[in-house]
Formats: structure tokens, C-alpha cells, sequence
């Protein structure tokens, strides 16, 4: 990795969210999103470890999702955490790049509205772009799905 991640950490024009409410206080919901290996739990076909770091700002995470033969490595750098409401990281790696944010609202009745922003720079230059209306929705529906899974573990005392 490049010890500079400015030009990375830019938004890139493949933008993909998903929003959830969560039936769980602030604090716990942010908890659980950290605990960064145990998201190994609820993003499916995929392994998360810790490369470097205590989990906290400055942390490298990897996250390799594999199905069948192929494997996708997902590399981060924690850039700011900002308990129990945000958390933000950035991708650099050969294919996924560029930044990510998770944010925490509470709400009344101990619920949590979690919104999940990546903004990624997409590969191949015009192809790329081009590709990316086919990538969305399907980018789209695992990033709601894993969410839901999320919410669902959260909400039932089974993360953090």
C-alpha cells in the first residue's frame, strides 16, 4: 500500500448505500460494526481480519470474499471513528478503491438508523463507468443483505 491515500480517499463515481433500522441503541449497533473480524458473520462469503492495528484509527482490515474460484480481496485503512456514530474508512486495494462510511442516528425507542455510503473509483477507466449501471444493482442488494443480516445478529443480542 501506498503510504499516501490521498488520491483514494476522493470519492469515486461508483456510489452504492444501503440504510437500516436497527432495533438496538447507538453504542451497541457502532459496537458491533467494529468488531471487524466478526463481520465475517454477516457478510456473507466472506473472511475479515485484522492485518495491522489494534482495530482502531490507523488499522489495516482485509476482508477476502470468495465464491467458487473466484476471490475478491478488499483492503481498508480505518481513517476515523467517531463513537457511537461514524465510522470511516478507505479501500486501496487492486480493485476495490476509494472511501467508505458507516454512520449511526439514534432514534427513539432504542433504534438506529445505520446508513452504508462506499464511493468507489471505478476500474478500466470508460469501461469501467460504463459497466458499473450492470455491477450496481447487484452491489446494491448484497450491501442491503448483508445489512439486514447485520441488523438481525444485532438485534438479537448475538454481536457485541
Amino acid at each position: 500500500m501506498s503510504g499516501d491515500l490521498t488520491e483514494v480517499s476522493r470519492p469515486g463515481s461508483g456510489e452504492v448505500t444501503a440504510t437500516m433500522i436497527v432495533r438496538a441503541p447507538a453504542a451497541r449497533v457502532y459496537d458491533a460494526f467494529v468488531a471487524w473480524e466478526r463481520q465475517s458473520e454477516w457478510i456473507p462469503f466472506t473472511k475479515v481480519r485484522l492485518t495491522s492495528g489494534d482495530g482502531g484509527e490507523g488499522s489495516v482490515v482485509e476482508a477476502v470474499t470468495a465464491i467458487g474460484p473466484a476471490v475478491l480481496r478488499d483492503e481498508m485503512r480505518v481513517l476515523r471513528l467517531d463513537p457511537p456514530y461514524e465510522v470511516r474508512v478507505v479501500h486501496f486495494g487492486r480493485l476495490l478503491r476509494g472511501p467508505g462510511v458507516m454512520r449511526c442516528t439514534p432514534m427513539t425507542g432504542d433504534r438506529t438508523q445505520v446508513v452504508w455510503h462506499e464511493w468507489f473509483h471505478l476500474p478500466g477507466g470508460a469501461a469501467g463507468r460504463a459497466m458499473w449501471p450492470l455491477v450496481w444493482p447487484g452491489s446494491k442488494l448484497a450491501l442491503k443483505q448483508a445489512l439486514k443480516r447485520f441488523a438481525r445478529l444485532v438485534e438479537a443480542g448475538r454481536l457485541p
